[in-house]
Order: C-alpha cells, then structure tokens, then sequence
C-alpha cells in the first residue's frame, strides 16, 4: 500500500482484521436469533460479497485476478474447508454461548503452531511459547469447568466447537501456503476464489440442515412477519462486515505467520468478550470470563518461531518448508492494488 511504511501497513492490516472478525461474530449471533438458517445466511453473505467485487471493478474502482483453473485447484481444498468452518462455526453458536466459540478458537495457535514447524517451514516455539500455549490451554479447561452446557450436556455440547477447532487449525496454515504459492496479483483475487467456491457448499449444508424446509415453515406457511423487524438491516450489515473481513483477512495473512495469524484472531475475541457481556445475558459467568481472558493472555505472550534456512529439494519446490525469502515474498503479494481496504 503507497504512503505507508511496512510496520504501518501490518498494523492496519491487524487492526482491520481484528475489528471485521470481532464484529461478525456478534452480527452473525444477532441475525441467527431472528434468521435460525447458518448456511443461507453465510451464503447470502458469500453472494454479496462476490457482487461488490463485480460491482467494484464494472464501476472502475477494483482490478480482480481473472478466473484460471490452475488458480481454482488449490483454492478450492481451502474453500471445502472455509465453508466447513463457518457452518462448524454457526453450529456452534447456535447451540452454545459466544465464550465457547472462543475459547476453542483460543486453542487453534497449539495446533497450528506444529502445522507451521512440519509444512511452512518454521522452528518449534521457545519456552516462553510453550509457557504461552500451555496458558491457553490451562484457561479453556478452567473455563470447561465453569460452563452450564458442559456441566448438564457433558461432551455433546462441545461437538461442533471441537469440529470447528480443527477445520479452522487446518484453514489456517493451508491459507497462508496458498497465498505464497498461488500468483494472484490483486488483493480481491484470494476474495474472489473463496466466495466463488465456497458459497455451493453452503447451500449443500443448508440441505443437510433442514433449512430451506424451515425457511418454508417460517416465512410462508406461518402467519407471523416473514422478516421479523429488523432483520432484514442486520442480514444487511453481515454481509457489509462479511465483505471486509474477506478482504482484511487475506491482506493480515500475508503479513504475518499462520500461528500469529491464528493469535491475532483470539486476541481480537477480547472486543467480542466485552461486547456480549453488554448485550446479552447468555454469557459465561465472571470466572469463566475471567479463565477466557486468562486464554488471552497466554496469547499476548506468545512469540513468533523464526524460519528455518533450508535449501528446497530439486524433485518438488512447491513441497519445501518456506525460507525466510518465501516469508518477505508473500507479504508482498497484493500490494499492486491500492483499492479500498483488505476473515
């Protein structure tokens, strides 16, 4: 991006992201309250997104990578897993709290900080990250033990979370190998190929679901309001938001490792955590909230493994751990498209 220098730019990244993530995930929890339909809802959000892109660039305001199968190979393994973890994760806010979500995404950095050692090329955590990672860990099973659905529903609460822990460890260090191997010149392209191919997913979720049956039952067959008041603007504002996470997302994924990446979306929880308190009454209670932040913490202290200096085999390039020249490559890609602002 002109003008900015490449700590500043980082920076904006991270705090672009951090108010997308932490804001839909109050919005989708508000819309799922009035619209109980996870799948259309997020492939509603998918729909829009793809029209503002089109939109943008018929208007002259964006220039987006063109379509190519070779680019649609690798993009679509991660989008199977992107539209698996948006429905893990509108599952799980469907039947938990907000706490629970987070708190199992708190523990996503312990998995992909070895996905990182064994495919992108870094060293092990330090001790001090250990110490940081054993925090989470220490705080997500205190907040276990505090919450009502697992004391009354034991494990089966915490299903789709633990689904959701694992596809999104998957999604997160699969994402930043593609957006190093995959040439895409525009910030838009890595938006662009997720919402185009994660949004049939979706509505085959949706089937498995029930919803279209439900949308039936509740919007045509009863006699309340199709829309119930306000939901309508909400929807609206999700896919606002939704849009600015595609992009923040991919443009905060270049810039930083997967297991910071990763950190960087518990940490940001933190607004979501003040949020929910204000809003709703179907929260965790203080000392759970309390061993929530105690996640955080551990966090905040984490520190970032360095690069491993290794020489690519001649067989297989696109296989090697990534070196350091790899890291200052990738954090470059998008960087010919200054339009407008970068999940």
């Amino acid at each position: 991006m002109k003008g900015l220098s490449p700590n500043a730019e980082v920076a904006l990244a991270v705090v672009a992201y951090s108010l997308c993530s932490g804001s839909l995930v109050l919005v989708n929890k508000l819309i799922l309250w009035h619209l109980p339909f996870p799948s259309l809802v997020i492939t509603v959000q998918l729909w829009s997104t793809l029209v503002f892109i089109y939109s943008a660039k018929w208007l002259g305001f964006l220039e987006v990578d063109p379509l190519k199968w070779e680019f649609v190979v690798p993009y679509l393994v991660y989008c199977v897993a992107f539209s698996m973890g948006v429905f893990c994760n509108m599952k799980s806010l469907s039947i938990s709290n907000v706490e629970t979500v987070i708190v199992f995404r708190a523990m996503a950095p312990i998995i992909v900080s070895f996905l990182d050692v064994f495919f992108l090329g870094r060293h092990f955590p330090n001790t001090r990250s250990w110490v940081a990672l054993a925090i989470i860990v220490l705080g997500a099973m205190g907040y276990a033990s505090t919450d009502e659905k697992f004391q009354s529903q034991g494990i089966q609460a915490y299903t789709w979370p633990l689904f959701y822990l694992c596809v999104i460890s998957f999604e997160m260090a699969y994402g930043k190998k593609i957006i190093r191997s995959v040439d895409l010149k525009t910030r838009s392209g890595p938006v662009l190929y997720t919402n185009l191919l994660g949004w049939p997913p979706m509505l085959l979720f949706a089937k498995m679901n029930n919803e279209y049956e439900k949308v039936w039952e509740q919007m045509w067959e009863s006699d309340s309001t199709r829309f119930p008041p306000g939901s309508l603007l909400l929807l609206f504002l999700g896919c606002a938001v939704g849009t600015g996470i595609g992009y923040s997302s991919w443009w905060c994924r270049g810039k930083v490792s997967a297991t910071s990446f990763t950190l960087i979306g518990v940490m940001n929880k933190c607004i979501t955590i003040i949020s929910n308190v204000l809003i709703w009454d179907k929260h965790a209670s203080a000392t759970g909230i309390g061993f929530l932040f105690l996640c955080l913490v551990g966090g905040s202290i984490y520190q970032q493994a360095p690069m491993r200096e290794e020489k690519p085999a001649h067989n297989d390039e696109s296989l090697q751990p990534l070196t350091n020249a790899d890291e200052e490559k990738a954090a470059t890609i998008g960087d010919n498209d200054d339009d407008k602002r970068d999940e």
